[in-house]
């Protein structure tokens, strides 16, 4: 038998009958061949020619080149498939495609259930770790080694959105994450699953090149209302992840949930495909790439805003994901013993917040400067941490409040700080978005690992306790700059919150479409592939774009 084994390896074939076939056929061609009494010897018995060693040799060779063919036609019509535009999507630069609110929903929704993928773990850590056999400790490096993953992501594709046509490249991240997340549904080893979860997060990136998109369209008076819809969806998929999670797990088995997300990524998939139109690049004459990330540092010292936006996301973030993290094993253990299901219940309470998100952005977020909606969000965010930190070890009421004001105050915050940021420079809004998320996911990343350690070492109230010094910091980071200083520090500009220019937003709206327009007509010259007309294309659209901009970032920001 080892004779065969060693012939199987040589040729690399997967099937047992397919090994067998074969090495009947090379020593079938090696006793037609034979010149003479010249075989090497076996441990089996079973015995070879020089002439049939290379025999074997070619056809390895050949079956490895067809292979390669194969694999390259397969590659080749999965991108041209996942590239090909439907012609109700292409983009026409004599009529470009409205942001409906058919297309801000859809938006939403997949934003809902592809960043679910990074939270169906946390209600059901526990089971997980009985099914691995390991600690629960150990266990909770899913979700940090997901974080993780995800600001990787962030860091590393988000800003090729600036570059890329981002209908093609949403569709192959899209893919790419449903085919990996077969693994995880499959693999019954601890290390593989926490590598292709590491794996999966950092391509689960598709709805962070969404909200720039929606921020580019969305006309300057409704940009919050539209942003808070997205934004919505995604705070829902973290919430709603949780929800199913533990209701699949009570009912069936824990992999179902895992199924479960394989189909909604394809669903996705499809949908997009069909519905989502293409846009032309906003850099149309190309980045380079190592430049394009280092711009991305640059941008923080050069917008005071941005770093105070990034500062606070840090902050709260770190609060969300640190609670419901531990959350779960709070209500796991005595006093409460809750099951899977029950503990999946307590999503329903920051459901209710989500809903509340969109309306709560039009009536606030939009009428007054973005600074005042992340102090309010703060406000309540510090309010639920403490109630929740004193009172959750006895009482199931002080983990509900604290749940539907910390996820409340989340959702503030973070719509008024994009309504900020998004005004800094449009061409960049990837890099934007990117800067400010990787701190959004840095925050997460040490809320999970630093709550987790504190929980194990000193329970709930120890990890609540560094839940108010996040609170806490992040109110300073407020209050050190005022809605209208354009420096680092200081209140210059007064402390008014209402926002001064309602009035005169619309009357900018076409100056921005205008130049809109303009950039698809770069589009336009960068799909004719007409080097000479992209060089003379003038730079005044950016300026336009970045004086309109910089207007609103004046009376708002």
């Amino acid at each position: 038998m080892s004779g065969i084994k060693r012939v199987a390896k040589k040729v690399n074939i997967p099937t047992k009958t397919d090994v067998l076939r074969l090495c009947g056929l090379f020593l079938a061609r090696a006793l037609a061949r034979r010149r003479g009494p010249c075989f090497t010897a076996l441990p089996t018995g079973v015995g070879i020619t020089s002439d049939s060693k290379e025999s074997i040799s070619t056809t390895s060779s050949k079956k490895k080149y067809f292979a390669r063919i194969k694999d390259h036609r397969l590659a080749k019509m999965c991108w041209k498939l996942l590239t090909w535009t439907p012609k109700r999507c292409r983009w026409d630069p004599d009529d470009p495609p409205k942001f409906s609110m058919g297309l801000n929903l859809l938006f939403g929704f997949a934003g809902t259930f592809t960043v679910a993928n990074l939270y169906y773990n946390h209600p059901i850590l526990n089971i997980l770790a009985d099914e691995f056999n390991v600690s629960n400790e150990r266990a909770s490096l899913i979700p940090t080694l997901m974080q993780a993953g995800y600001a990787a992501g962030l860091l590393f594709l988000c800003p090729l959105g600036d570059i890329f046509r981002r209908r093609a490249f949403v569709l192959i991240l899209v893919f790419f994450t449903a085919t990996i997340w077969l693994g995880l549904c499959l693999t019954k080893s601890f290390p593989v699953f926490l590598a292709l979860s590491f794996i999966t997060a950092v391509s689960t990136v598709t709805p962070q090149l969404m909200l720039p998109l929606v921020g580019d369209l969305a006309p300057p008076h409704r940009r919050a209302t539209a942003l808070s819809i997205v934004v919505s969806g995604l705070l829902l998929g973290m919430l709603i992840a949780r929800l199913l999670s533990g209701i699949l797990t009570q009912y069936t088995s824990w992999r179902s949930i895992y199924w479960f997300s394989f189909g909604m990524q394809y669903l996705i998939l499809i949908l997009l495909f069909f519905f989502m139109p293409d846009y032309p690049s906003t850099n149309p004459g190309g980045l380079n790439y190592f430049s394009m990330l280092f711009s991305i540092l640059k941008m923080l010292f050069k917008h005071p805003v941005l770093v105070q936006a990034c500062l606070v996301g840090f902050c709260t973030s770190s609060i969300f994901t640190s609670f419901w993290t531990t959350l779960t094993f709070l209500l796991s253990e005595p006093p409460y013993k809750y099951s899977p299901v029950t503990i999946g219940l307590f999503a329903l309470v920051g459901i209710g917040a989500m809903c509340f998100g969109p309306f709560y952005s039009k009536a606030i977020i939009d009428r007054f400067v973005p600074l005042f909606s992340v102090i309010l969000g703060q406000t309540y965010c510090l309010a639920g941490v403490i109630i929740g930190t004193f009172t959750g070890t006895f009482t199931v009421a002080g983990p509900i409040i604290q749940a539907f004001a910390m996820d409340l105050g989340l959702q503030t915050s973070q719509i008024a700080n994009r309504s900020a940021i998004y005004a800094i420079e449009p061409r960049a809004r990837n890099r934007v978005n990117t800067a400010y998320m990787v701190s959004v996911f840095c925050g997460q990343l040490a809320g999970t690992a630093i709550g987790n350690r504190l929980y194990a070492q000193g329970g709930w109230r120890a990890s609540g306790g560094c839940s108010i010094g996040f609170v806490g910091a992040s109110l300073v980071v407020c209050f050190v700059r005022g809605p209208w200083e354009k420096g680092w520090v200081g209140w210059k500009g007064g402390w008014g919150i209402r926002r001064r220019d309602l009035g005169g937003e619309k009357k900018e709206e076409p100056a921005v479409e205008q130049v809109l327009d303009e950039i698809s007509a770069e589009g336009k010259l960068e799909g004719s592939g007409d080097e000479k007309g992209k060089e003379a294309v003038s730079g005044s659209e950016t300026e336009k774009v970045e004086e309109v901009r910089a207007k609103e970032q004046d009376s708002g920001s």
